[in-house]
């Protein structure tokens, strides 16, 4: 049995995760963090990680870089794996990530989704093919999302930049920017509405035809059980930096 730890497990994507891992007879949640505790919860809510008195298997973190780094700490002093599905983080903090590493295994990705890693391979397959396109990425998420572009959408644009021996640059404001496009450039597009749970295209546009690659999540479940599996993965594994890739 997998004990499994949520850090912020009162938010949308920490209530999903939660209740797949009820209903997964390999996994229990023993506790979780957030900065709201609700007292009907079936587990111990923890506000302050210096209150927490648990050692679980593994950390599932769907919450925000500031609490990302907050349960990090604690994950490298009790010697926890974690599994780092928050997105958003800066240049820094991705670097404290990467040191703490050092120390336990962490498994860190911008998507969860198996398929987003086929899209992933496919951009970075077609983008050589189609060098003489204009690229541009469009995004869509609900309403609530604070980071844009989307942690998958910078993936997708690093993957493609990166086959192109990184000879791309992201353009993500136009409206300050009184001039052509830059043949160089993948233009970056986000939407923010309603409920939407994530959707991402990449278009590569040349002047009479446009190659189009798209995914549509309908569901967050999809996230949530990517995490499942990537907590089964990462649990006894060695000290390092995993992504889906390596899963």
């Amino acid at each position: 049995m997998l004990n499994v730890f949520v850090n912020g497990c009162n938010g949308k994507m920490g209530n999903v995760v939660c209740n797949l891992v009820e209903e997964n007879s390999n996994m229990q949640v023993i506790g979780g963090f957030d900065k709201v505790n609700y007292s009907d919860s079936k587990f111990p809510i923890f506000t302050e990680v210096e209150n927490i008195n648990l050692t679980p298997d593994v950390i599932i973190d769907f919450s925000l870089p500031v609490a990302t780094l907050n349960i990090l700490e604690y994950a490298k002093t009790n010697k926890i794996p974690m599994v780092i599905a928050t997105t958003g983080f800066t240049e820094a903090e991705t670097k404290i990530i990467e040191e703490a590493s050092k120390i336990i295994p962490i498994f860190k990705s911008a998507n969860m989704s198996f398929d987003i890693m086929l899209m992933k391979k496919l951009v970075s397959w077609l983008a050589p093919l189609l060098k003489n396109t204009d690229i541009e990425i469009i995004e869509s998420h609900h309403n609530r999302k604070i980071d844009s572009p989307s942690g998958t959408a910078q993936m997708l644009a690093d993957s493609i930049n990166k086959s192109l021996e990184n000879t791309l640059h992201c353009e993500y404001n136009r409206h300050d920017k009184h001039e052509k496009r830059d043949k160089n450039e993948i233009g970056m597009s986000s939407i923010r509405g309603g409920n939407i749970v994530g959707e991402h295209s990449v278009q590569f546009i040349g002047n009479f035809e446009t190659f189009e690659i798209k995914h549509t999540s309908y569901s967050r479940n999809v996230f949530a059980e990517g995490a499942l599996k990537a907590s089964e993965f990462i649990f006894n594994k060695q000290p390092g930096l995993y992504t889906m890739e390596d899963m």
